[in-house]
């Protein structure tokens, strides 16, 4: 599995020593999509590159990482078909995958520690989601293909460009 990872400068150290529980505990590539520093990133930016990895199939999964864990998930919410919950513990992180087949979990670097955020990605990893909640999950992608259709047939109106 392609696992995908990404933080903001406030979570920088935590997603260093997730990325390095999974890449020493498991056979998943990881890929880093930053930040890279404790310099300022906003959280949007790093969401959108990993919600695009998972949008584009070039990830599997991700986990990404900000203050609280919301607003990497809320971020991550806004690509069409990316679904990412919120896991500040095992089973959450769990029914993420199981109920929801989500392939994104958030989590908050001022929220938990180190020690809880790895038990929490490794419980998320090692589900899968069997479909028990499919139609559950089929809709929400219903609901999702709805406003797409609606947002792409709208018409710009008001142009006063000539």
């Amino acid at each position: 599995m392609k696992l995908g990872i990404g933080s903001d400068h406030i979570g920088f150290e935590f997603k260093e020593a997730i990325k390095k529980f999974v890449e020493e505990t498991t056979m998943h590539e990881v890929i880093d999509y930053g930040c890279h520093s404790c310099s300022t990133v906003d959280y949007p930016d790093v969401a959108f590159e990993v919600s695009k990895g998972i949008y584009d199939g070039q990830i599997d999964r991700a986990v990404l990482i900000c203050g609280t864990g919301i607003g990497v998930s809320i971020a991550a919410n806004k690509f069409p078909g990316v679904r990412a919950a919120l896991a500040h513990d095992t089973y959450s992180a769990e029914r993420a995958q199981l109920s929801n087949n989500a392939q994104i979990i958030t989590m908050g670097a001022q929220i938990i520690g180190v020690a809880i955020g790895k038990k929490v990605v490794e419980a998320y990893l090692n589900s899968e989601w069997a479909e028990g909640s499919k139609r559950k999950v089929d809709k929400i992608n219903e609901k999702e293909k709805e406003f797409s259709k609606v947002n792409s047939t709208e018409s710009v109106s008001g142009n006063n460009c000539g």
